[in-house]
């Protein structure tokens, strides 16, 4: 599975994000809906993710030296940052990708 969500066209995206989840599993689903829910509320129209499922594309974690699952790479701007985990707590990703924090509700 590999899945594009694009919010905005890749050229026009601030952030590129990629989500590497392993199929089905519960902390694989709550990272894709907490991302989801992040990048909607936080970088509506500006983001472009892209969710790999490393049971189906191996050679892509590979490439990226993804060890552990669910793990969030930020790979635009630059500088590229990783989140591993469910995404669950707000705060911490939002400060891990650097994206501003407005007043709307976390």
């Amino acid at each position: 599975m590999t899945d594009f969500i694009d919010s905005a066209p890749a050229a026009e995206a601030e952030y590129l994000l990629h989500l590497y989840i392993t199929g089905a599993t519960p902390n694989s689903l709550r990272a894709v809906r907490n991302l989801k829910a992040i990048c909607e509320t936080h970088l509506a129209g500006r983001y472009e993710l892209l969710i790999v499922d490393i049971y189906q594309q191996p050679e892509l974690a590979q490439r990226e030296q993804i060890v552990a699952a669910p793990t969030l790479v930020r790979q635009r701007p630059l500088p590229r940052r990783q989140l591993v985990g469910d995404l669950s707590n707000r705060a911490t990703v939002l400060i891990s990708l650097g994206i501003p924090q407005s007043g709307a509700a976390n």
